[in-house]
Parts: structure tokens; C-alpha cells; sequence
């Protein structure tokens, strides 16, 4: 089987599960994968056969890739703002909307010295983006998964920055209080009632972690304002707060915001134009 064979051959084996520019892409990134070839090298080399090992590895990954598993953890990696991150079921996939975060915090701390404090940090797609392009930044991340705190390390090692990885359950006051004081929390925190499952495709719900999804359906801003009464004590003068927010979820945020004695409440919209962030200073 050569290079366009064995791209026509995953795209017809994965045409049910799939829109024609998602086969696109997984195509692309299980051929790289597999090839380290990149896509210009495959079109000019389409004749080239693959291996028989290379041939195996395809249909590994296209076995799991039909029991809906993501691309992402099928090749154990996922690019998000320039830079690759490790990913297994311990952590979240990183998505697009949360590259627009990192992007505001590094226009607001305009390549200065922040402390930053991201809660539930996960693959630590955040704080390791933010080191990567303001050295000057003093980040560290938390959270309740000693699986998802493995994961992050890796990848801060692999990508080469210096982040404080550490456990934290921030819903424990004991352990919160003895965090130090940072100039700016962020967090991406669980915002997903448990009964929002029913509408949820099978491939996140069967493979990604819950704990970072789901909140009770009886209170779906449990993390939000846990970690906004959190700031009043643990950021430090003019410290800012930023969220990444369900797009139906604004208005409750806001309204919690506010009664903590937040100020300057921002909401900003996605690239598709969709309500997705919120910044707020104490």
C-alpha cells in the first residue's frame, strides 16, 4: 500500500463516523504520525509504499479510531498554540477556544512578570503555553488528578519550561488556604451539567475524563464560585481572574463575579463569535 492508498483507505473506513474535513485531518495526522513525513513530502511522495511496519501501525490506530476513540489519544498527542502536548485519558483534549485564552492573558501581561496560578491545569496546555512565550511569567498549575499532574509534567519537560505542577483540591479550604498569592488565576474548570451527557457525542464521553467535565446538575457554577470566593484571598492587589465559560453560562458567572466585589467584568466572544471567556479584576 503506498502513501494515497493509504489515504483513500482511511478515509473510506472512517466515512461513517466522520464529516469529509475531519477525515481530512485525522488522515493527515495518522500518515504523519506513522511516517514522520510531513503532508507537502506525502503529495510529492504518494508513490512511496508504506511499510510493514508502518502498514500495521495504520491499522492499529484505525481499529481504535472506529471504536470512536479520539485521534488524539490514539497518537497520544494533540498541537495546541505552536507547541505539541502529550494526551491520554487522564486529561482533556486542549481545544481551539482555550488558545484564545492563552492569547489574552499574554496581551494583558504584555511580555512582563506575572505570577499565574491555573487551576485544574490538566495536560497543562495553559501555563506551559503562557511560559513558552513570556519566559518572564512565573506560572504554576494545580490539580485534583495525579494522573492529569503526570501528564503536565511531561509535558513541561518535553516543551522545556518551568512550571510549579502540584495537587490541589480547591473545594478543600484546608488545602487552598496555604496557597500563596498570585497577580492572575485562570481556569478552565468543569461547567458541564451531568445531565448535559445525554446530548454529548460517544468518543468524549466513553474516553474523556468526567471529573474535568461534568458538575451537578444542582449547582453548575460550583467551580466558578468556588474559585472567585478563592481569589478574593489569593490574588494579590488589582489581580485579575480569567474563565473560560460555557457559552450558555455567562450570565451566571457574571452574576457571581459581581457578588464577590469583582470589577472591571469582561466578557469576550470566540472566534465564532460565541461568549467563551471572562476576565474580571479584584
Amino acid at each position: 500500500m503506498n502513501l494515497q492508498e493509504a489515504n483513500i483507505f482511511l478515509k473510506t473506513a472512517l466515512a461513517d463516523l466522520y464529516d469529509s474535513r475531519e477525515l481530512t485531518t485525522i488522515s493527515d495526522w495518522v500518515l504523519e504520525k506513522i511516517t514522520s513525513l510531513p503532508r507537502i513530502d506525502r503529495l510529492m511522495q504518494r508513490d512511496q509504499q508504506l511499510s510493514e511496519i508502518q502498514e500495521r501501525r495504520m491499522k492499529v490506530c484505525l481499529d481504535q479510531l472506529l471504536a470512536n476513540k479520539p485521534v488524539q489519544y490514539v497518537l497520544e498527542e494533540a498541537h495546541f498554540y505552536g507547541l505539541i502536548f502529550y494526551v491520554d485519558e487522564n486529561v482533556l483534549i486542549p481545544r481551539p477556544e482555550t488558545e484564545e485564552l492563552v492569547e489574552w492573558i499574554l496581551q494583558d501581561t504584555n511580555n512582563q512578570a506575572y505570577s499565574v496560578l491555573d487551576i485544574g491545569t490538566g495536560s497543562g496546555c495553559i501555563p506551559i503555553s503562557l511560559k513558552s512565550k513570556n519566559n518572564k511569567l512565573i506560572l504554576a498549575g494545580c490539580d485534583i488528578s495525579k494522573g492529569a499532574l503526570s501528564v503536565a509534567r511531561r509535558n513541561a519537560d518535553v516543551n522545556r519550561v518551568d512550571v510549579d505542577l502540584f495537587y490541589c483540591d480547591i473545594t478543600d479550604q484546608n488545602q487552598s488556604a496555604n496557597l500563596p498569592v498570585y497577580d492572575i488565576i485562570v481556569s478552565n474548570p468543569p461547567y458541564i451539567p451531568e445531565e448535559g451527557k445525554k446530548a454529548m457525542s460517544p468518543n468524549v464521553l466513553r474516553y474523556e475524563p468526567h471529573q474535568a467535565l461534568f458538575t451537578p446538575d444542582n449547582d453548575p457554577y460550583l467551580f466558578y464560585r468556588t474559585i472567585a470566593m478563592l481569589g478574593r484571598n489569593k490574588l494579590g492587589k488589582k489581580g485579575k481572574l480569567y474563565f473560560e465559560i460555557h457559552e450558555e453560562g455567562s450570565v451566571g458567572v457574571i452574576n457571581i463575579l459581581e457578588e464577590q466585589g469583582y470589577t472591571n467584568i469582561r466578557l469576550r466572544n470566540d472566534l465564532f463569535n460565541r461568549p467563551r471567556m471572562i476576565r474580571a479584576e479584584k
